[in-house]
């Protein structure tokens, strides 16, 4: 099917990982697909795999990623869908005993580059009146026990971001999303046991290409998970949770 013919979607973090199966997701929809990261590389293969654009970016630098913005639309044309995936990680166990510029680099690449990103593309979404975003957070937001204070905080913030952002853009008609893919085998996440309750990695690419359709547009602002929320019951089920404040992450008293 090619649902997503005539979209330009650009995919950052989209060399490997989560990020590369949702860029060949959307390229089998129909979608042209950018694909941008710092691994040239990587970026190259998937890009070619996709039938696509290979961006080399660094989505912490602002001028790299206007740059980027700037040739997806020279060269596909304006985009309708960004899917802001570009993340990093730190290995920590002693938060106090870290480098602060270590901590602050997972801030610059999960959030800020989450931000730049947006702000690349919205301008145009507006002057056009069409477009959507998906930022990829995590169950590390709001899931007890986390380990790794940067990424936990960082994943936090882009869910709030994101959420705000949506309120931001409702006058417009542009719908922005926050995800969490779920427990996926990456690279990222290799130091994890083998019994981890991964999440097939086939969902997080799904639920991104249903949010790229349009059918869940009345869910805008709303935290998705790729394994926990099926994509036919939120289309249904799409008033109720509005209505009564779902998929969403508040402080309980």
């Amino acid at each position: 099917m090619d649902e997503l013919s005539g979209q330009v979607a650009l995919v950052t973090g989209g060399g490997r990982g989560i990020g590369r199966r949702v860029a060949l997701e959307l390229a089998e929809a129909g979608a042209s697909v950018a694909v941008a990261a710092r691994s040239a590389g990587e970026v190259e293969q998937t890009a070619a795999e996709a039938g696509g654009l290979a961006l080399e970016c660094d989505v912490s630098d602002r001028g790299s990623v206007e740059a980027a913005v700037a040739r997806v639309e020279a060269e596909l044309g304006p985009v309708d869908l960004l899917v802001a995936n570009a993340g990093t990680n730190l290995e920590e166990e002693k938060a106090w005993e870290l480098d602060p510029a270590d901590w602050w680099r997972v801030f610059e690449v999960n959030v800020f580059g989450v931000y730049l990103c947006c702000r690349a593309v919205i301008p145009g979404m507006i002057e056009r009146g069409r477009g959507r975003i998906v930022n990829v957070a995590s169950g590390s937001a709001y899931l007890p026990g986390g380990t790794a204070t940067a990424y936990s905080a960082s994943k936090a913030a882009v869910h709030r971001f994101s959420e705000t952002l949506a309120g931001q853009l409702e006058p417009y008609g542009i719908p922005v999303f926050s995800i969490s893919p779920g427990l996926v085998q990456t690279a990222m996440t290799s130091g994890f046991p083998a019994d981890a309750p991964w999440t097939p990695p086939e969902l997080a690419p799904k639920l991104v290409r249903a949010l790229a359709s349009g059918r869940l547009d009345a869910l805008s602002g709303r935290y998705l998970h790729a394994e926990h929320d099926d994509v036919d019951d939120l289309a249904a089920r799409a008033e109720e949770i509005v209505a009564d404040d779902l998929n969403a992450i508040r402080l309980r008293r």
